[in-house]
């Protein structure tokens, strides 16, 4: 039976078969394998071949330059994400508190690694959850890090929801926000996303010094308070340095 998969995912299924063969497979050998028509297997091979992602020698295929150049950096960016979470749990273990990794995304800010605190009462936002920028720590970090003229663009096209009576809903107050967070260099959630709930957030920059994404830890009140946040925002931001050289390098630019 024919292995179905959809066409534009064709030549990665190739490579997953290269991939996982003891022995590099001819054409022929990788058709009968997958199952595909002679002639589609042939007409792929010799693509990826001349685009450099393949390679045949003795009638054999093998993964190319640029395969295995895209299979090193891949390897690179796990190592990196690793080394992220490494540091991100020792945050979580200083502060006693949910930590977050997040990220700006067209829904808003993406949580891309997160450490869970160990306490039974918590706010439950999974790896892959996108929060508000006008009620987030992390949100208006991103906000206030952007050039004026950009900031303002995307203030005028924000919902301002109501979610706690500490929210932004008035445009001219949260962009007052903003150009203080951007003086300050860290923000903070004062109960405006959850009521009960406080955070603070830092930012982890990439090479050139821009933001990266904002690691944020956040609590419920009392047992985490924005003053306790204040106490150790020197070992917050080193650790958000920490990170951005596992990311980008150790001389990679901070702001």
């Amino acid at each position: 039976m024919t292995e179905h998969v959809p066409p534009n995912l064709r030549a990665l299924r190739i490579l997953e078969m290269l991939a996982d063969s003891d022995i590099a497979p001819t054409p022929t050998e990788l058709g009968a394998m997958l199952n595909w028509p002679k002639q589609t297997v042939h007409r792929l091979c010799q693509t990826l071949i001349e685009a450099g992602i393949i390679e045949k020698r003795e009638r054999r295929l093998y993964p190319g330059h640029r395969s295995n150049n895209l299979g090193a950096a891949l390897a690179h960016q796990a190592a990196g994400h690793i080394g992220c979470h490494q540091l991100l749990q020792r945050v979580a273990s200083e502060f006693g508190e949910t930590v977050n990794f997040a990220r700006a995304g067209a829904q808003g800010m993406n949580y891309v690694d997160r450490v869970e605190t160990n306490w039974a009462f918590r706010v439950a936002l999974p790896v892959g959850s996108h929060v508000p920028f006008h009620c987030t720590a992390s949100g208006k970090l991103f906000m206030a890090s952007l050039p004026k003229q950009r900031r303002d663009a995307l203030l005028s096209t924000l919902q301002l929801d109501y979610l706690t009576p500490n929210t932004f809903t008035e445009m001219s107050l949260l962009a007052d926000e903003l150009t203080a967070i951007r003086r300050q260099g860290y923000s903070l959630d004062r109960e405006e996303f959850h009521q009960g709930m406080v955070a603070i957030a830092v930012p982890v920059t990439d090479a050139s010094g821009k933001f990266y994404a904002a690691l944020a830890v956040h609590g419920p009140i009392p047992r985490f308070t924005i003053q306790a946040g204040f106490g150790k925002l020197e070992f917050l931001q080193s650790y958000a340095a920490q990170i951005g050289n596992v990311l980008f390098g150790a001389e990679h630019a901070t702001s």
